[in-house]
């Protein structure tokens, strides 16, 4: 599944709390160097959990999430399940270490 990329907060709610299933949120920046470095390990998250729905929040361009659900750290990764936040991971780190702190 491609990673939706959320610039606009209304896009948030149908993307994000909507959605049947997990979905993994990035909440990220472009000027974050840590953010950029998980790019990639997002890229192979993405294609190693079929069933997992990515989604990249860009803070900068869609503060209401980031503000709702009180990230004050990024990149900030929150795992729902069916429209609630299940778990958190904070800071950059080796896809593996992601899966397993989100319970994947």
């Amino acid at each position: 599944m491609a990673i939706v990329h959320i610039e606009d907060a209304k896009d948030f709610a149908p993307e994000v709390l909507q959605a049947s299933g997990k979905v993994l949120v990035d909440f990220w920046a472009s000027w974050c160097g840590p953010c950029m470095m998980m790019a990639p390990i997002l890229e192979q998250l993405d294609e190693a959990y079929p069933d997992l729905k990515v989604v990249k929040v860009n803070v900068d361009a869609a503060q209401e999430p980031a503000v709702q659900f009180q990230i004050d750290s990024i990149p900030a990764f929150l795992l729902f399940e069916n429209g609630k936040v299940t778990k958190r991971a904070v800071g950059a780190m080796p896809m593996q270490v992601l899966a397993q702190n989100l319970g994947l």
